[in-house]
């Protein structure tokens, strides 16, 4: 296991930086893993929200060859969904987690999003499905632009009422799928998507967050460095008691040894 270059805390949140994103996704997916086996040694099932983008693809590799983990005990969502693309396209979220982890570990329960339904009704569904029972653990990234799941800025809402909720998804986050090579063009990427709300997310009891890349690097630093705002919708995982971010040297974008 790879040991990262630098570790520090920006307020609440615990940083690793790593020399690269197999790096990163190896030791992100063994912390991961640490925390899904303490969390089924002292309780019956563990429920985990997921975000699927190629940011995630070392880390899920990782987390789905770990070892000693009764994934029967899982229950499985994911964060959001695009509106619109029929059910067999393979850019949608739920067919990417597929791929990537649940054929391969089969949890014992997925809830996917099937956002070629109405709309306001699979928000109501899934915020029921949430309910049920507290989330244990997000895996999730960050965008280009700072938004987390599809809570772009400057309208994400840090004190959302809602479970889920449809958005509509601004230019520089289309963008960034078209530049994560998840469409061909602009024209391509829907427009609209349903998204479990920042307050969803930051009522897990532990956060595991995932940025490599470049591309990243601004949003890193004002998640790390702004004030925290919708401005830049991850700067509020700083405020989370249990969040660990793990990222590369190309998306820290400093000296890390110096």
């Amino acid at each position: 296991m790879s040991l990262p270059l630098l570790t520090g805390r920006y307020e609440q949140i615990a940083v690793e930086v790593f020399a690269d994103r197999i790096a990163l996704g190896n030791s992100a997916g063994a912390a991961a893993a640490d925390a899904l086996r303490q969390c089924l040694a002292r309780q019956e099932n563990v429920r985990i929200i997921f975000a699927a983008a190629p940011s995630q693809n070392e880390f899920l590799a990782a987390l789905g060859t770990a070892e000693g983990i009764d994934w029967s005990r899982v229950t499985a969502f994911h964060m959001d969904e695009y509106i619109g693309l029929p059910p067999d396209s393979e850019q949608r979220f739920s067919h990417y987690l597929n791929s990537h982890l649940f054929e391969v570990v089969h949890p014992g329960t997925v809830h996917l999003i099937p956002a070629w339904e109405d709309a306001d009704r699979i928000c109501r569904h899934y915020a029921d499905l949430i309910r049920q029972a507290p989330i244990d653990m997000v895996c999730l990234g960050i965008g280009e632009n700072g938004h987390l799941a599809f809570n772009d800025p400057p309208v994400a809402d840090f004190r959302d009422p809602a479970v889920m909720k449809t958005v509509e998804l601004d230019p520089v986050c289309r963008q960034q799928q078209v530049n994560d090579g998840c469409f061909a063009t602009l024209d391509a990427v829907p427009t609209h998507a349903v998204t479990l709300t920042v307050p969803t997310l930051m009522a897990a009891g532990r956060l595991f967050c995932m940025v490599p890349g470049a591309q990243k690097r601004a949003a890193i630093t004002a998640m790390l460095r702004e004030p925290v705002s919708t401005g830049c919708p991850a700067t509020i995982l700083r405020t989370h008691a249990h969040c660990r971010l793990f990222t590369d040297r190309d998306a820290f974008g400093e000296n890390p040894h110096g």
